[in-house]
């Protein structure tokens, strides 16, 4: 869910610049949104990855939301300004076809600007919002219905029991890049 209320911001960032380089949202202004809606997506999805590993090892949500915002942080910005600025000569082009590459040049270029930093800031909270009403609420609700104990499945045996290998009872902790 965090990664769908994400997709706004590269929308903003379309209209913005259109409206502000005097631009109409043509057929390759959409093209450019639909460009820029996968690539929200993917680094929206990367954060919520990190954050969810994070989540997994024990961590606090908000601290597991705070440290998939960092470690993701560094690398979708430097992406996206490639991004940006490979397109940028998109929004000076001149000759014929040139308002066709000005339109989806201004539709990229400010999609994604403004996607790369207030979608970053925004995707982390928006994850912990949801991830704190999935557990304190959602969690309650169906809890009895989607999960089977172990005990049902296999009768006569209580509770999993731990390894005797340390090794095994160790959480994992996330990847990361650096």
């Amino acid at each position: 869910m965090a990664v769908i209320i994400a997709m706004p911001t590269a929308i903003l960032g379309t209209i913005l610049g259109c409206f502000f380089m005097n631009q109409s949202v043509s057929i390759y202004t959409q093209i450019g949104i639909i460009l820029l809606l996968g690539l929200a997506a993917k680094n929206a999805i990367l954060i919520v990855e990190y954050a969810i590993d994070y989540r997994k090892s024990r961590m606090p949500i908000r601290q597991a939301a705070q440290m998939g915002g960092e470690v993701r942080f560094r690398p979708i910005m430097m992406t996206a300004l490639a991004f940006v600025f490979g397109v940028m000569p998109m929004l000076f082009a001149s000759g014929a076809g040139a308002e066709s590459r000005i339109s989806l040049g201004c539709a990229v270029v400010f999609g994604m600007a403004v996607n790369a930093f207030v979608g970053t800031l925004f995707v982390p909270n928006f994850w912990e919002l949801f991830q704190r009403f999935q557990e304190k609420y959602l969690s309650k609700l169906f809890a009895g219905s989607t999960a089977t104990p172990a005990s049902a499945q296999n009768p006569g045996t209580s509770e999993a029991q731990p390894s005797a290998n340390p090794a095994d009872n160790q959480t994992n902790t996330p990847k990361v890049d650096k």
